[in-house]
């Protein structure tokens, strides 16, 4: 039974996917079904080669090892995987012949009959979404709440499965949001816009537009939920045709989400103790004010989302408690890889911190960094911005600095900087292609890392 609308749209047109990715492959399946000509291309060839063979089968033409120019002229539509940067040659050959390239969040958009809830913004996107998703998903008597999107999970997939009565909540990269046109959400959240990815939009105000776009679409019949923190997140909000909802853990924003004292507040009603809610952290405060906000628009009851909040441990790799040895707790924070996201995970914790941090140099200095590095007990340097981090360190008068070769060397290194009661914690503050080929890999690696160190500890 098909679920998904029969849209005609792509019926007979030349598509090129551009990535062999799960987005493109998904990309690729659904244009198939929806009776477009595919051709997918990617530099590399899939790991898998059963791969190639499916689509083949179904099909799909499939070119690996070049990006041949000529395919610029050759196609109707390109839909670009998102980290794919608009320097490419062949994505350069595409706007040269005026050819429309847009991403996979927005086939899947247009296919789907569920009702759509987008999430950006620079930090804290994937923990809100997943609680979004969690309290929408609470106490449901009808339909299903699905999280999709750069969260790891493809939105046309889940597209081609969700019925009305069910909700997707999308998260959105700014990359994701340079390829849509048409992406409507019926509630769309920014949870901060902070300096990231230049290397890729070329300056603020490129990174900024791209934000925005997941409320160009927006009328006065929608909600735009956005923090309210920032001079230049309210002036942002005035771009926006829908309802703004606010939400802030500095100021009561009486049509909004916010933080009084010890509680946390919607339009007035009292939500939830802070000290109630599992997630330690500012950031992890802010996240839940913005899917509070998202919650009680859609109708969810006070009970199903204190649930999600008091039982939810947090997403991996984002503030993730992972072990405690000899009364040292470990956190991994790696996909902090901005001086902001850094800020927030060391106003996280009341106790003594013995950070480890460093990474890619992207020519930023981390004078902002300094006043929070002030409380450590400890720091462990690495990767191409450890003497500037060190630097740091020793103006802010940390006492015990040290510099590691890896995120493995550096954890028995941090230990050793420890003392009972004290937080180790991973936030680097930088992106990680310097060493990992991503921040996952290298959150992955420090796990590792504490679990071999609690096991030579408990042996010793």
């Amino acid at each position: 039974m098909l679920i998904m609308k029969a849209i005609t749209t792509y019926q007979n047109k030349k598509v090129l996917v551009l990535g062999l990715g799960q987005s493109g492959l998904n990309a690729a399946r659904l244009l198939h079904k929806l009776g477009a000509k595919v051709t997918v291309n990617d530099l590399k060839a899939p790991k898998d080669p059963q791969v190639i063979s499916e689509l083949t089968a179904l099909g799909i033409k499939v070119i690996t090892g070049r990006h041949p120019l000529e395919l610029a002229k050759q196609n109707d539509l390109m839909v670009k995987n998102p980290g794919i940067p608009y320097t490419n040659p062949l994505v350069k050959a595409a706007l040269k012949n005026q050819l429309p390239i847009i991403t996979e969040p927005e086939l899947a958009y247009e296919v789907s009959v569920a009702p759509m809830v987008a999430i950006t913004g620079t930090n804290g996107k994937t923990t809100t979404t997943t609680l979004t998703t969690l309290m929408l998903a609470e106490q449901r008597l009808k339909g299903k709440a699905y999280a999709a999107g750069n969260i790891g999970i493809p939105a046309s997939q889940v597209a081609q499965k969700a019925t009305k009565d069910d909700v997707i909540v999308t998260e959105l990269s700014s990359f994701q949001l340079l390829g849509i046109s048409k992406l409507h959400p019926k509630i769309a959240v920014i949870t901060n816009i902070y300096e990231a990815h230049l290397d890729y939009h070329g300056d603020r105000k490129n990174y900024v537009n791209a934000k925005m776009r997941i409320t160009m679409n927006q009328t006065p019949t929608d909600y735009l939920v956005i923090n309210w923190d920032s001079a230049e997140w309210r002036q942002l909000s005035e771009r926006s045709k829908a309802q703004i909802v606010p939400f802030s853990r500095k100021q009561e924003v009486k049509t909004g989400a916010y933080q009084k004292g010890d509680y946390l507040y919607f339009r007035g009603e009292q939500i939830i103790k802070v000290a109630d809610i599992k997630l330690p952290g500012v950031q992890n405060i802010e996240d839940a004010l913005a899917a509070i906000a998202v919650a009680k628009l859609m109708g969810k009851s006070n009970f199903a989302i204190c649930q999600v909040l008091r039982t939810f441990g947090g997403v991996r790799h984002r503030m993730q408690y992972v072990e405690t040895i000899k009364q040292r707790r470990f956190y991994n924070d790696t996909e902090a890889t901005n001086i902001e996201a850094c800020q927030r995970a060391l106003e996280s914790f009341q106790q003594p911190i013995v950070l480890i941090a460093g990474g890619l140099d992207r020519g930023f200095g981390f004078e902002s960094l300094l006043p929070y590095l002030k409380k450590l007990r400890g720091l462990i340097c690495m990767g191409q911005t450890a003497q500037a981090i060190a630097e740091m360190g020793e103006k802010a008068g940390v006492k015990q600095i040290k510099f590691a070769k890896s995120v493995v060397e550096a954890v028995p290194l941090a230990y050793q900087q420890s003392q009972p009661g004290d937080v180790v914690l991973l936030s680097p503050a930088c992106a990680s292609w310097d060493q990992y080929p991503r921040c996952e890999v290298r959150g992955d690696l420090f796990i590792q890392a504490v679990e071999n160190l609690k096991k030579n500890q408990e042996e010793n």
